[in-house]
């Protein structure tokens, strides 16, 4: 028997003193707001158990995080006719490269970098009567938590300050892999990043990905093997140019997000979550990757 609050105990303990936390990220003035202290971690076992330390019901705003969410909404729509317009390889590149996506004729590399999930927000505005409404009902029933919400704030700083994203859209458009109003797409792809949630919520949200495509209610979302796919984009994209890296160290399918938020599985097992502000030079929380490694050693527990 795993004693997993002992070990999230000690592991926010010992990582709570590190003198180095990372680097809030500072090109959304919003998220520049957020202090480097905060840290908590949820772990929510599909048998039902859970178990949360430090700051894990404090909402943050989840950031890249949300593409996951994005994509399996966009899945149940279009199956796999959505990897007609969006590639499922890793990029090598930050998120917000563009060089690949001209050279590639218009095909981001995978739908969790920023030019891809634009592709999937294109796919939800085409498909959804009130794509921001909802996409956030969505999140809303998969997490089974109708206090979820958009932060207002953080996605008008996103507007403001997202140059390379109305660069990355107007790219796509000009290959034509964008149907809709490149603004409108903007739009939802600002307020689809903006939204807050806390480690036990992102937790509950992602229970879908770890139970073969049924939400914390047991209802079937998307089919097994879609939710096989979106684990292994998970585990070969989900943390940008240091993807291998946390596949090294970590070993479990995850995704993080500038707001400093993680969230990993074990398929048929667990979801865990991190939340710590500070961020690494790859823009993935520094405190949470270093958690996630120490949970996975400590309980010898991941895919490998």
């Amino acid at each position: 028997m795993i004693d997993f609050q002992g070990i999230i105990n000690n592991i926010h303990n010992n990582l709570s003193k590190e003198e180095v936390k990372g680097v809030v990220a500072s090109y959304i003035p919003e998220l520049f707001k957020q202090t480097t202290n905060s840290f908590g971690i949820y772990l929510h076992c599909i048998n039902g158990e859970s178990y949360a330390v430090g700051d894990a019901y404090t909402p943050f705003s989840i950031q890249s995080i949300s593409k996951v969410l994005a994509l399996s909404k966009a899945i149940a729509f279009e199956d796999n006719n959505i990897w007609q317009r969006v590639d499922v390889e890793p990029s090598g590149n930050p998120f917000n490269h563009l060089s690949l996506l001209e050279l590639e004729n218009g095909i981001p590399r995978n739908p969790l970098i920023n030019s891809g999930a634009l592709v999937i927000a294109d796919i939800l505005v085409t498909h959804l009567k009130n794509p921001k409404k909802d996409f956030l009902n969505y999140v809303r029933t998969i997490a089974n938590d109708q206090t979820i919400n958009y932060n207002t704030d953080v996605a008008a700083s996103e507007k403001r300050t997202g140059y390379t994203n109305y660069a990355a859209a107007n790219l796509l458009k000009s290959f034509n892999n964008l149907n809709n109003n490149v603004e409108d797409v903007l739009d939802f792809y600002f307020h689809q990043c903006s939204i807050d949630m806390s480690c036990a919520q992102l937790a509950n949200a992602f229970y879908l990905f770890a139970n073969s495509g049924k939400c914390i209610n047991h209802i079937q979302h998307i089919p097994i093997s879609q939710a096989k796919r979106i684990n292994a984009i998970m585990l070969t994209c989900g943390f940008y140019d240091e993807a291998g890296e946390f596949a090294f160290r970590v070993g479990l399918p995850g995704k993080s997000g500038v707001g400093g938020g993680i969230v990993a599985l074990l398929p048929n097992n667990f979801i865990i979550s991190t939340w710590a502000p500070g961020l690494n030079p790859k823009g993935n929380s520094l405190l949470g990757m270093q958690a996630l490694e120490q949970f996975t050693t400590e309980t010898k527990i991941s895919i490998f």
